[in-house]
């Protein structure tokens, strides 16, 4: 059996590494943080007994068994902590009175990259021996590029089916199209402005020069400077969220600028199928004097194209740069990996429910048969890309539990 205790120490071990991308150092492509929680991840699988491969610190994997390959896909690279934050981001802290984990990637992503190794150590304990080779592959950079994708691609062979543990339960079938696309405005006079930090973060703090214009409710006056503070959120769900880029931008009389980002979006966000609506999130804004730069995350229904969006943003004759573009994903809600993690989500929760589709993008998309499987389940409320971030003992007993069936069934 698992001592749980055990789990626990590993997943707050593994958040006190700052891990948010920092500039590349020598052996280390995404910074020291994230290639130390690499080299923790593997050496704690290797005390397990298991084999690993460390590529260049871009991304590395767990290997168990033998036969056609079989991927479960994790991520150990965090967002930037943000602000507002009661509890040390980075301190791992193990709270026994509420059962919980505190700090930044408890959920998203190492909490289950840790569960998802100790349910492989479990069943080899217990003598399992699995019918396929798993690769539990962790990467580096999925919050900011995938390049730990990439050159996994270049290096080793991806399997063709798996799973990521890095969205919703009870099992992702269909994610939206993302693109990362930056927007130049003409500065109008605007000397200072600067906010956001990750793309896919709705942007929590926004400041301005002081024009001498009188101050809004929404704003402070801050060591000469117009501060607007918000409220982070993951940028595939915006609403969440409270974006202060917007109140600067009216304060500084770009309503023009504002109603395009914010109320209009280009006219895109009329767009909707099964997998939703189009969400367009404005997360990154700064200015050289000359021009106003806006790094803006769209998510678009996977009924649609790139081309859809990217033909919407050129009507309007605003000159853009892509910086990031991920193709949806949409696979066969009936097809045997679905099935397989659907019905053993139910088994475990006692539930009956079926494959949902997502705004959120996952490392599923990297495999020709992939899917989003938790660690996040509907009523719950969610951390992810904010202030606090946790995950509680209860969701760790849970997920292992659903982790390791669906692991073996998939598998046996």
């Amino acid at each position: 059996m698992y001592d749980i205790n055990e789990v626990i120490t590993h997943i707050s071990q593994a958040v006190k590494y700052d891990s948010s991308q920092a500039p590349a150092a020598q052996g280390a492509p995404f910074g020291k943080g994230a290639a130390d929680c690499l080299d923790y991840f593997l050496k704690l699988a290797q005390s397990f007994g298991f084999e690993t491969k460390n590529y260049d610190n871009y991304a590395g994997e767990v290997i168990f068994g033998e036969g056609e390959e079989f991927a479960v896909l994790a991520h150990l690279d965090v967002v930037p902590a943000g602000r507002g934050w009661k509890h040390d981001p980075f301190g791992g802290e193990i709270d026994y009175v509420n059962s919980r984990i505190w700090g930044r990637g408890t959920m998203d992503d190492k909490g289950p990259a840790v569960i998802i190794l100790h349910c492989l150590k479990q069943l080899k304990d217990e003598g399992f021996v699995p019918s396929r080779k798993i690769k539990l592959i962790v990467g580096c950079n999925e919050e900011n590029g995938w390049e730990c994708i990439k050159y996994y691609k270049k290096h080793a062979v991806m399997p063709k089916e798996g799973f990521s543990p890095d969205a919703d339960f009870p099992v992702i079938y269909a994610e939206k199209g993302i693109l990362h696309v930056e927007l130049k405005f003409p500065a109008n006079g605007v000397k200072h402005l600067e906010g956001g930090e990750r793309a896919n973060m709705v942007c929590d703090y926004c400041e301005t020069s002081d024009n001498g214009t009188p101050i809004r409710e929404d704003l402070t006056f801050e060591n000469g400077k117009i501060v607007a503070r918000g409220k982070s959120a993951h940028a595939s769900l915006p609403h969440l969220g409270r974006n202060a880029i917007e109140p600067v931008l009216s304060y500084l009389g770009l309503n023009e600028m504002s109603s395009l980002l914010f109320d209009d979006g280009f006219g895109l966000k009329k767009l909707k199928d099964g997998t939703g609506s189009l969400t367009f999130s404005p997360n990154i804004i700064k200015c050289d004097g000359d021009n106003i730069y806006v790094t803006c995350d769209i998510r678009y229904p996977a009924s649609y194209s790139e081309k859809d969006v990217l033909d919407a943003i050129e009507e309007r004759r605003i000159p853009y740069t892509v910086l990031n573009s991920q193709a949806p994903l949409h696979i066969d809600p009936g097809c045997k990996l679905v099935k397989t993690l659907c019905e053993t989500y139910c088994e475990v929760t006692g539930k009956t429910v079926k494959p949902v589709s997502i705004g959120g993008g996952t490392y599923a998309r990297a495999l020709e048969c992939g899917a989003g499987f938790g660690p996040e389940e509907e009523g719950e409320e969610s951390t992810i890309h904010k202030p606090d971030e946790y995950i509680t003992f209860e969701k760790i007993g849970k997920c292992l539990e659903i982790y390791k069936l669906a692991i073996e069934r998939l598998c046996r």
